[in-house]
């Protein structure tokens, strides 16, 4: 039971070959483009998507700060997509490897906080110690506030990480409950059959909600050093 429980989490191989980085090219590959003067209206529907979202999360950004608006854009659709992805059958989602969104954490963090210090380094170490902090706490409230700042990258991580396996979990959970009462209980079944639809537009939200969480927290950190 949690062989199969869990075998859908474990990277997929191809001849002995891992091919998780053909996964991960593989959603790009689904977004419309167009070479038209006129767009359809799919197309037409994604553009005003993404400048929605370029303009919510840009809006409290300087000139500095908007200069990522195309890293964090991408980011935003390569995470959703691979979420959503990850929702078919048979399927594997690589936001649920800690590694990969590690991986993806941890040099959007850095690029920031080294920003942050290239740019404006006194605002930058102001934020170890808060003005004011009585001459005792000093030490204690330095450490804390590194603490604080080392653990943003792996905070972003595991949220993702968390959010996506729980639902990936509880969904195979339900439809393994939903095959075992096919057989015993038919009104039963039909019941759990329904939540198991509602359950899965909820992860379907969920995957949205979540690619733009881990985005806007990378921008908020990048506002924080611009």
């Amino acid at each position: 039971m949690n062989e199969n429980l869990f075998a859908s989490f474990i990277a997929p191989t191809i001849l002995g070959l891992p091919a998780t980085v053909l996964i991960i090219l593989f959603p790009p590959l689904l977004i419309p483009t167009s070479k038209h003067l006129i767009n359809n209206r799919l197309i037409t529907t994604q553009q005003w998507l993404i400048k929605l979202t370029s303009k919510q999360m840009m809006a409290m950004h300087n000139t500095k700060g908007r200069t990522w608006s195309l890293m964090l854009v991408s980011l935003i659709i390569f995470i959703a997509t691979t979420n959503l992805l990850g929702l078919l059958p048979h399927s594997f989602t690589p936001t649920t490897q800690l590694s990969m969104n590690l991986a993806m954490a941890i040099p959007l963090w850095a690029g920031a906080v080294i920003m942050g210090f290239r740019s404006k380094i006194k605002n930058a170490l102001a934020h170890f110690l808060p003005q004011g902090t009585p001459t005792p706490l000093i030490p204690m409230l330095v450490i804390i506030e590194t603490i604080s700042l080392l653990i943003q990258p792996m905070a972003l991580a595991v949220r993702l990480t968390a959010n996506i396996t729980a639902g990936h979990l509880l969904m195979h959970l339900i439809g393994s409950a939903t095959l075992a009462m096919s057989t015993i209980n038919l009104p039963s079944t039909l019941i759990i059959f329904t939540i198991l639809i509602l359950l899965t537009i909820l992860e379907i939200a969920v995957a949205l909600i979540q690619a733009y969480v881990f985005t806007l927290l990378v921008s908020l950190y990048l506002h924080d050093n611009t």
